[in-house]
């Protein structure tokens, strides 16, 4: 394979990743780093540098796009971030003494049962439950357009969402991996976020997060422009074609996208785990 026909397929795959990372609010990376490793056989390092770097390119892509819209709630996520930072920190200095093939086992298990779990549409007795007291004091609670015109909704049981996202976070730092998924699933699981604004306001804050990451791989010489910056671009294109789907998009079909994403995320994290390939 020359470098220009393995530029051109890099870049076409990670406008997929791009998109499904916009659509989900996962981030590309879930898609990137296994295209990257197991189909072009990039050090897994590498892989990892590069799909940060497309990570802070799809936040920066979708989330702009998604304030602009109205979307994301940015006072949601950066209170949230303080949680996901704080775990990550835990699960950092916890990685030298916990098994993180137990873990992965455990995380997988827990991401084949959310996705069975959010593929359920919300009933209109959810979408209209009262303020809560804390959300409310915090004032998290927000509006967002929706198909049928502008939406409003209370953000319900703050620190059930606030201590997933600390979990969130501390999965992140045992296991190296993005969180996205459980954000999202904090966000509209417990919360009772509406998807859209979970997904997008989850795109927000995992560009947060990639941005300090990026600069230790950046550090240790793990990020090559040559690999980054098809990924980068495909990345970024894929994201705003995403972000013009999700508007128009219905809710039911961005659940069963994220359902199927987050199933293969946790059969790939079982399968590590079960395998000690971690």
């Amino acid at each position: 394979m020359s470098i220009l026909e393995f530029t051109v397929l890099v870049f076409l795959g990670s406008m997929i990743a791009g998109l499904l990372g916009a659509l989900t609010g996962l981030g590309g990376g879930v898609v990137l780093v296994p295209l990257l490793t197991l189909f072009f056989k990039v050090d897994i390092r590498y892989a990892i540098g590069a799909s940060l770097v497309s990570v802070i390119a799809t936040s920066s892509g979708a989330a702009a796009a998604y304030v602009k819209e109205g979307l994301s709630n940015i006072r949601i996520g950066m209170f949230l971030e303080i949680a996901t930072t704080l775990g990550a920190l835990l699960g950092a200095f916890l990685a030298v003494w916990v098994s993180t093939s137990v873990i992965a086992t455990v995380f997988g298990v827990v991401l084949v049962i959310s996705a069975y779990l959010s593929r359920k549409p919300r009933s209109q007795a959810e979408r209209e439950l009262p303020p809560d007291p804390l959300a409310t004091r915090l004032r998290l609670n927000g509006s967002f357009p929706d198909l049928e015109g502008v939406r409003s909704y209370n953000v319900q049981r703050v620190p059930a969402g606030f201590s997933i996202m600390f979990g969130a976070g501390a999965l992140s730092g045992l296991l190296g991996i993005g969180s996205g998924a459980l954000k999202v699933l904090a966000m509209d699981q417990a919360m009772k976020i509406p998807f859209k604004v979970s997904t997008t306001t989850s795109n927000f804050m995992i560009g947060v997060t990639a941005a300090a990451s990026a600069g230790v791989y950046l550090h240790r010489g793990y990020i090559d422009p040559g690999l980054s910056m098809p990924v980068m671009l495909g990345v970024l294109l894929g994201s705003l074609v995403g972000t013009r789907i999700l508007v128009k998009a219905e809710t039911k079909w961005l659940r069963i996208i994220f359902s199927v994403v987050i199933v293969l995320l946790g059969i790939e994290m079982l399968y590590k785990g079960l395998t000690g390939n971690l």
